[in-house]
């Protein structure tokens, strides 16, 4: 995946997630932890190194490590709040976020360097097609709150798009886990995700410019986004590795 361009968006997304950590002070994942701002800065100041070096054939193995290290820490820290409320879908959403984030940079340290580690890849891969089927569940559980997000003037309505994106997801879990139409999926993936950023958050930031949770989410759903073109772009080089 050497001249992939989902890698370079994935980088650039990165970077964007760290400088949005270090001008806010916070990362959701290090809610609760002692010294937190201190951890802050270092996971922020990895994500910005990391995701640079992403962006380079030369550093993109070292910088993909260092970033799929953050995200999956970030994802183990989640997993006290699932055993603190194992019924509150929410905390399985946050583990799966991260998880979706680290699966991107596990791909990307497979596919970079002299040799490719197919095995490696494929785990990557399995872990954001689960992480796709969370997306699914958790949109699905949080229905209301979902539609509340889509822009009102968008006919045919807010929770018709709500209920298509929700089953858009759970058909592209299928497709990348399968491997029927797995690259298909991966970019419509892709471009529904993108289009959340454009449609929500977007207008959210020009709204409210100084809201940290609005740079937030805006800067992780690219960072996602990026990681569906990431996979894309990965099924696209390379022969089916499912089924």
């Amino acid at each position: 995946m050497k001249y992939s361009l989902g890698r370079f968006v994935y980088g650039l997304a990165v970077i964007a997630c760290g400088i949005c950590a270090l001008v806010w002070r916070h990362f959701d994942a290090l809610a609760g932890v002692p010294h937190r701002e201190m951890f802050v800065c270092i996971a922020a100041i990895t994500l910005v190194l990391g995701g640079a070096g992403v962006l380079w054939p030369k550093t993109a193995r070292a910088g993909a490590a260092a970033v799929g290290a953050v995200f999956f820490i970030f994802a183990l820290l989640g997993v006290p709040f699932i055993l603190k409320q194992p019924l509150v879908y929410n905390g399985y959403g946050n583990v799966f976020e991260q998880l979706s984030l680290a699966s991107g940079a596990v791909i990307l340290y497979a596919c970079s360097g002299p040799t490719a580690s197919t095995r490696l890849a494929r785990i990557g891969y399995c872990t954001f097609g689960v992480c796709v089927i969370s997306f699914a569940l958790e949109q699905l559980f949080y229905l209301s709150a979902t539609a509340s997000l889509v822009p009102k003037w968008l006919p045919p309505g807010q929770m018709f798009w709500a209920v298509a994106t929700t089953v858009a997801f759970g058909l592209a879990a299928v497709a990348l886990l399968t491997g029927i139409q797995a690259r298909l999926a991966a970019r419509w993936t892709t471009a529904m995700i993108f289009g959340f950023l454009l449609l929500t958050w977007l207008p959210a930031l020009i709204a409210h410019p100084h809201s940290a949770a609005n740079w937030s989410e805006a800067t992780e759903t690219l960072a996602i986004a990026a990681t569906a073109w990431v996979v894309a772009d990965f099924l696209s080089r390379r022969r089916p590795i499912v089924g």
